[in-house]
């Protein structure tokens, strides 16, 4: 498959300068990076949400990060209440199906322009950092260079707050809740690790 009709058309009608990228086929935003050998915060991972109870927007974010729920929900709110509609009280993960109906290209190669997808798009200011993004382009074997500033002026995109640090597991700790009598205690475990010769 090739880039989606609808954004070679809207990139054409816009005039931007871009290049397409040809990769091996990937579909995290994370491995899309490592196997282009680029910045993780340079890549767009594109994540549909659901809020309230019918409505869908965009979470732009770098690849390297994930959502902070409880941040991007203040977000909205906030853009909510500018745009004098009733605020929502949650935010939660589109549902595969719903995607596949509603959503051109393939999962996890949405294209982040809200436009395309009649949605309000929302992107983290992390990503403004970047001089350069890349985007999805609804296929899992094609990218996307453009600047970000052409970017921003493709699209009416929201910006915010709202990404955070993937959390790193440690290895050698682990906690766990053991009972006591009538009391839960927590302790902390250490895993023994052999040591190779």
């Amino acid at each position: 498959m090739a880039i989606l009709k609808s954004l070679q058309n809207f990139l054409e009608k816009n005039k931007v300068k871009h290049e397409v990228i040809d990769h091996k086929k990937v579909y995290t935003a994370l491995d899309s990076a490592e196997t282009q050998h680029i910045k993780p915060q340079e890549v767009v991972k594109t994540l549909i949400m659901k809020i309230g109870v019918r409505k869908y927007i965009m979470a732009l974010i770098p690849a390297n990060k994930n959502l902070d729920k409880k941040k991007f929900l203040k977000e909205i709110n906030k853009w909510l209440k500018k745009e004098e509609e009733k605020t929502v009280k949650t935010v939660e993960f589109a549902k595969e199906a719903w995607m596949k109906k509603n959503i051109k290209g393939k999962i996890g190669a949405t294209v982040p322009l809200g436009s395309l997808s009649k949605m309000p798009a929302f992107i983290d200011r992390s990503l403004l950092k970047n001089k350069n993004l890349i985007i999805n382009t609804g296929d899992y074997e094609k990218s996307i260079k453009l600047a970000t500033k052409k970017f921003l002026e493709l699209d009416n995109i929201v910006k915010g707050v709202f990404s955070e640090a993937k959390s790193k597991k440690s290895k050698t700790k682990s906690k766990t809740k053991v009972k006591v009598g009538s009391k839960v205690k927590t302790k902390t475990l250490k895993k023994k690790v052999k040591k190779k010769k």
